[in-house]
């Protein structure tokens, strides 16, 4: 095997799976459109627990069907007051209609580089953007229970973190049974996760039987795709972990097979957008069962406690979740669930993607830049595998010092295919050449560019993150497409120090790599492109120093000869 043409396959099946993947998301299934008649459905009903718990969907209201429609009034609740939560990274809206979530706008997170002052909004209550997380507590035997569509009272409209470090925004609902209710949500600084404490008082003279709920609602209907636009070829939908796997469900399999239901003490579910997630994370170590359903172009998640909740009059029982609503911050995800990092998508490369998103978050502890973080890793990558690259390297060297001796071959035996290849085989015994030697090396560092690819594309840490000049942000494509041609004339730097190919069509080949390589990733995120040219550079370097060195070898050995 040829290590040239080795190379040629290896990236053009890379390249073939890379388009193949966006061929995927243009033009492979897509989610179905249900009949507008459908709009005044309930939505997927989770099934009933055996403990007789009536279901969060009995008096449930109806999804907005079409992308562009506004919430209907039975849906939204517009004359409900709302409050407002102001922390450091998060400026949250709670409707007092069930207290919940209709707004999260990231502080820290503009929609787009350009656009500084458009931040992104991962809870809408309405149009293309619709996502909402809802929340309350059934009661079993039709006793008193504030769902989401019961009124509750706050102390106050708006509420500031200020400079503390954990604020407490309280909503109040009472029965005149004697049952209260109050929801609890915390905020911490700096922090995107949001602690849900429901709390109910039991001051009737009955035991009251109950569970609480909540669950993440949004549009899962297809997104307008751009190549310029790396976000727009990330999954968009429902995500779940049942406690051994997580699993990304595709809309049109929720049409198609129905809900997916599952019951599990250390799961989560959630919903991902590319670099950002919102996430419901139950209690560790207690049954919930877990539901996500769809319907028309719109997606619901739902998260509800197995077994009742017993409270015995004079007495409380506090119900805590636990809520994600912002980007995909690693270790923020970790102190939540160890898994719940798993909503960063870097596919079946995340044995490496993980520890190598881990090795450029320890360097750029260090740098400070990412740019720089991805240039000495990729220099520690290529450490790594020197000695392996370096064996590559000298069986390229020595092939490029005998190949005007295989020309002269190919010459001899023009017409003699069987006697060419045994005059080859014979040189290559004579010289001690394998061309194979450099196959192991190639094939292993490949998954390290894929990996490398991933992480760039997933890591929200990458997001927007500038490099220097005129790379302000390394997720993206080079405005100028300068790194894409300077890596272009790396790569026929790079080929003039290996041999040229004696085969003429696979010369050819050779000679229009570096073109093809250049308009690829003239469009891929500028990190990977400098993560590219970093190697390629690094490879121009060391093979420069084997050929030099096997020079000087082959000189000392027709020196000794000469003595002899």
């Amino acid at each position: 095997m040829d290590n040239q043409r080795l190379l040629i396959w290896a990236f053009v099946a890379i390249l073939a799976w890379m388009t193949w993947q966006t061929w995927q998301q243009d033009y492979g299934p897509q989610p179905v459109q249900q009949a507008i008649e459908q709009a005044g459905e309930a939505a997927p009903e989770m099934s009933a627990p055996e403990d007789g718990l009536p279901d969060i969907t009995a008096t449930d209201d109806a999804l907005p069907e079409a992308p562009d429609a506004p919430l209907t009034a039975a849906a939204a609740t517009p004359t409900a007051p709302s409050i407002t939560v102001s922390t450091d990274v998060l400026d949250v809206t709670i409707s007092t209609a069930g207290g919940t979530l209709r707004s999260a706008v990231l502080k820290k997170y503009p929609v787009a580089k350009d656009r500084p002052d458009e931040l992104v909004d991962l809870l809408e209550d309405g149009g293309k953007g619709f996502g909402i997380i809802e929340s309350g507590v059934r009661a079993a035997g039709g006793a008193a229970e504030a769902t989401h569509l019961s009124s509750f009272v706050a102390t106050q409209t708006s509420f500031d973190l200020g400079g503390a470090d954990e604020l407490i925004v309280p909503l109040r609902w009472t029965d005149e049974s004697g049952i209260t209710i109050e929801k609890r949500y915390h905020f911490k600084r700096g922090s995107y996760r949001i602690e849900l404490e429901q709390v109910v008082s039991n001051n009737s003279e009955a035991t009251w039987k109950g569970a609480e709920y909540v669950r993440i609602k949004r549009h899962s209907g297809e997104m307008e795709r751009s190549m310029f636009d790396v976000d727009s070829y990330s999954f968009i939908g429902p995500i779940i972990y049942d406690g051994e796997k997580s699993e990304k469900l595709n809309h049109d399999d929720l049409i198609d097979d129905g809900p997916v239901e599952y019951s599990s003490t250390q799961g989560w579910v959630g919903s991902i957008q590319h670099h950002f997630v919102r996430a419901v994370v139950p209690t560790p170590g207690v049954d919930f069962k877990y539901n996500v359903s769809a319907r028309g172009n719109a997606s619901t998640t739902t998260a509800i406690r197995r077994g009742l909740v017993s409270v015995e009059p004079g007495s409380s029982e506090t119900l805590t979740t636990t809520l994600f609503v912002g980007p995909k911050l690693q270790e923020q995800l970790e102190e939540i669930n160890e898994k719940l990092k798993l909503t960063v998508d870097y596919g079946w490369l995340t044995i490496i993607s993980g520890p190598l998103f881990w090795l450029l978050s320890l360097v750029y502890s260090y740098v400070g830049n990412w740019g720089v973080a991805i240039i000495v890793v990729t220099f520690l990558i290529k450490l790594a595998f020197y000695k392996l690259t370096e064996s590559s390297g000298r069986s390229m060297a020595k092939m490029r010092q005998i190949q005007p001796r295989m020309k002269a071959l190919q010459d001899r035996y023009k017409d003699d295919r069987q006697a060419l290849s045994q005059a080859m085989m014979d040189l290559y015994k004579r010289e001690k050449v394998n061309p194979a030697a450099g196959c192991l090396p190639i094939l292993i560092q490949m998954p390290f560019f894929l990996a490398f690819y991933w992480v760039l594309l997933e890591s929200v840490e990458m997001r927007q993150a500038p490099f220097a000049l005129w790379i302000t942000d390394l997720s993206t494509r080079d405005p100028y497409f300068i790194l894409p041609l300077i890596m272009g004339a790396a790569m026929l730097m790079q080929q003039r120090l290996n041999p040229a190919p004696t085969d003429p069509v696979q010369a050819k080949v050779m000679q229009i790599m570096p073109i093809m390589f250049t308009v690829f990733f003239a469009f891929f995120p500028s990190g990977l492109v400098l993560y590219w040219v970093t190697n390629t550079v690094l490879s121009i370097a060391q093979q420069w120093k084997i050929n030099r060195v096997v020079e000087a070898e082959a000189k000392a050995q027709k020196g000794g000869k000469k003595k002899d």
